[in-house]
């Protein structure tokens, strides 16, 4: 499912929390078609965890949506917004963390103090299957470009899109893509844990 369709889902089965690869965003060239991620985001109170958004969008334009749509980003033991194959887009956060409690913290007080949007964590890919952004940033150019000349758009352009970089890329990005939706759940399931532990105690006191 979309990271919009798994949001909705997951707030109606009462899971507070869930991890994913990347969340999709504005597309590079297209300002007006925006995934129907960002608008969930803006509406659900949920903790999501992943790699930043997808790196064949528009990050700078992602990111202000999503600022725009009152969603915090929270940087997991990072000041750089990750670009999901990259550990770096060279854009910041509005925060930086360094444990899982204190995401827990914020995502209670932001929701305390009658915000209904989701918390936004961005946990970058490990270092050790990390591809640089000058290395990716070629291949992710050449598969827009391919998409264009073909008429791919809509919702058939991403699975295009990742399909197309992972074959110009060796299998490099499949491997990084594997890597850190295994990290992000890690992250996810300690920030969970936390806020299990928390309620546990908040019920004690």
């Amino acid at each position: 499912t979309t990271v919009a369709a798994t949001t909705h889902i997951a707030e109606k089965a009462g899971i507070r929390v869930f991890a994913t690869g990347g969340i999709g965003g504005v597309h590079r060239g297209s300002p007006f078609d925006v995934s129907a991620d960002l608008t969930e985001l803006g509406r659900a109170k949920m903790i999501v965890v992943c790699a930043g958004a997808k790196a064949i969008l528009d990050l700078p334009a992602t990111l202000e949506t999503l600022e725009t749509l009152g969603v915090p980003v929270i940087g997991y033991q990072t000041e750089d917004f990750p670009a999901f194959y990259s550990r770096s887009s060279g854009l910041k956060v509005d925060i930086s963390v360094d444990t899982p409690a204190e995401i827990g913290r914020i995502a209670l007080a932001h929701w305390d103090h009658g915000f209904n949007s989701s918390i936004l964590v961005v946990v970058p890919p490990p270092e050790e299957v990390a591809i640089p952004n000058e290395q990716i940033e070629g291949a992710i150019q050449q598969a827009l470009h391919e998409a264009e000349e073909h008429g791919i758009h809509g919702a058939v352009a991403t699975p295009y899109l990742l399909s197309r970089v992972s074959q110009l890329s060796g299998g490099e990005s499949l491997k990084t893509n594997l890597a850190l939706l295994l990290n992000n759940a890690k992250v996810a399931a300690q920030i969970a844990r936390s806020m299990t532990l928390k309620r546990k105690l908040d019920v004690l006191l």
